[in-house]
């Protein structure tokens, strides 16, 4: 590759990161609803050819802040679960760590509101599957195996308490009380147990 051409890729690549950084900061601040393409352009410090460059518009350009969130809330997820040896604690420390990341402004913005409202529950759920509900399932699917479930169906189990967890954390991102945290992780964790077969 010749210099002129890693030159221009660099270039391309710094503005995709520009455009994901800002419209990040203004679907977070002013929701997706509130953004209009001109405002994300002048934030960005480009134009309306160069964001059409790399995004079909502000849905796609908004699917890649999505996925990008998604990719942050899952590498909180699994470091925390991957920090722990016993598999009944990596669970329970994947699930608080979603809870955690998900109190924060752009994860509950653009993850938890915006995200089925702008791509439609059908392709945010294919989204959340693809990523934390999947790793969930896998998870509930090696605790059975081993028997440190309760024996039941995983699917549903995993749909459940994902279904939980996100609903925990939109309550949670906009209660502003820190112990609301404590009380909904110990909530959790109660239902957690009771799917854990008795010693």
């Amino acid at each position: 590759m010749s210099e002129e051409t890693g030159s221009r890729a660099e270039q391309r690549a710094r503005t995709r990161r520009t455009l994901l950084d800002q419209s990040r900061r203004l679907f977070t601040e002013h929701g997706y609803g509130g953004v209009g393409l001109a405002e994300i352009v002048a934030a960005a410090g480009v134009t309306k050819g160069a964001l059409y460059h790399h995004f079909d518009g502000k849905p796609a350009l908004f699917r890649a802040v999505l996925e990008q969130v998604q990719r942050e809330v899952g590498a909180a997820v699994a470091g925390a679960a991957e920090a722990r040896t016993d598999p009944w604690e990596q669970l329970t420390a994947g699930c608080r760590a979603f809870l955690t990341a998900s109190t924060a402004p752009d994860v509950r913005r653009i993850m938890l509101v915006d995200g089925p409202a702008v791509l439609g529950w059908n392709q945010w759920r294919a989204l959340d599957e693809s990523s934390s509900a999947r790793h969930l399932e896998e998870s509930l699917a090696a605790l059975a195996e081993s028997g440190i479930l309760r024996p039941q169906p995983v699917a549903p189990l995993a749909r459940l308490l994902s279904g939980a967890m996100n609903e925990a954390a939109l309550w949670l991102a906009g209660s502003g009380d820190g112990q609301d945290l404590e009380d909904v992780w110990s909530a959790l964790s109660r239902l957690l147990e009771s799917q854990r077969r008795s010693e």
